[in-house]
């Protein structure tokens, strides 16, 4: 029997159990803990966790460690991902007990005072528009925020890429983030601790890699750069924005050019946001061989 016939059985007899595919219906909306889902569906922590292991030995979920919590989500990675989206599309779009889930899913996050909406003020508002510019012109495809934060950039960019992963080292931001992109509906992204001159990704790995503001306080910044240049796919692009004082915007310039140069990417020349009070920098770079093979 084929491998794929096989595993196409196992999907089959996981989705046979209406728990499952109530705790399905959750975890492909965000990635979600044990306790959140027991809670949720009123049942006791041992049961729950049968049924997400069944889950996980079917290959519908993933489980992954993040500090003192073990998340749920469904797979972003390629493998079989179109055969789990058939599957998904199966999941009945006006099932009550579904919405009713999700509804005490995000009560209990916001009964823990996460998932507080953020103000946009008009410099926002310019940085979110420009940013979408620079989506039209190139698809995102595989997506990393290098300092999501609480996820601003990943709610705005992240279903446009194929997949998203917001990247930081701050673990009550990550906890933030999950909520935020739970509330936005943004469903193909997942959070992930993790080092910027050391991350846990393979090398060529992303289409889009983004420096979300890390470099003016990084005491290593051209190394951030280097490890960024690693984990791009050739022909992606960096994006980095950095929100200088502006009596540094010109030295700051230089200095992006100086190492993204070094780390083998050809800078172009940094956007100011906004143009009349400028409070960020944005800038695009793509590895320099690229450019001489196109030559």
């Amino acid at each position: 029997m084929q491998n794929s016939t096989e595993q196409l059985i196992a999907h089959l007899k996981a989705f046979a159990d209406p728990i499952r595919l109530r705790l399905l219906a959750l975890c492909v909306r965000g990635e979600c803990t044990v306790s959140e889902l027991t809670e949720v569906m009123g049942q006791s922590q041992p049961r729950i966790s049968q049924h997400l292991k069944q889950l996980c030995d079917a290959g519908l979920l993933e489980r992954f460690r993040d500090g003192h919590f073990v998340y749920y989500r469904v797979p972003l990675g390629t493998d079989q991902a179109s055969q789990r989206r058939r599957l998904f599309a199966l999941l009945p779009t006006d099932e009550p007990a579904y919405e009713r889930d999700f509804d005490k899913l995000c009560g209990l996050r916001a009964a823990q005072g996460l998932a507080v909406p953020e103000k946009d003020d008009d410099a926002v508002r310019h940085l979110r528009h420009a940013l979408i510019e620079l989506t039209v012109a190139m698809p995102l495809g595989d997506l990393i925020d290098i300092g999501s934060g609480q996820g601003r950039i990943l709610k705005l960019l992240g279903s446009r890429a194929q997949r998203a992963v917001g990247v930081d080292i701050d673990a009550d931001a990550r906890q933030l983030a999950r909520a935020e992109l739970l509330l936005a509906g943004v469903e193909n992204c997942s959070l992930r601790n993790g080092d910027m001159y050391e991350l846990p990704f393979a090398d060529g790995e992303f289409d889009t890699v983004i420096l979300d503001d890390v470099l003016s306080d990084a005491k290593h910044p051209m190394a951030a750069i280097t490890e960024a240049r690693r984990i791009l796919k050739r022909g992606g692009r960096l994006l980095v924005l950095v929100q200088p004082a502006a009596r540094d915007i010109a030295d700051l310039e230089k200095k992006l050019a100086v190492w993204c140069g070094a780390a083998g990417l050809r800078l172009s020349a940094p956007k100011q946001i906004p143009v009349n009070d400028p409070r960020w920098l944005l800038a695009v770079a793509s590895p320099a061989d690229q450019d001489t093979a196109a030559a």
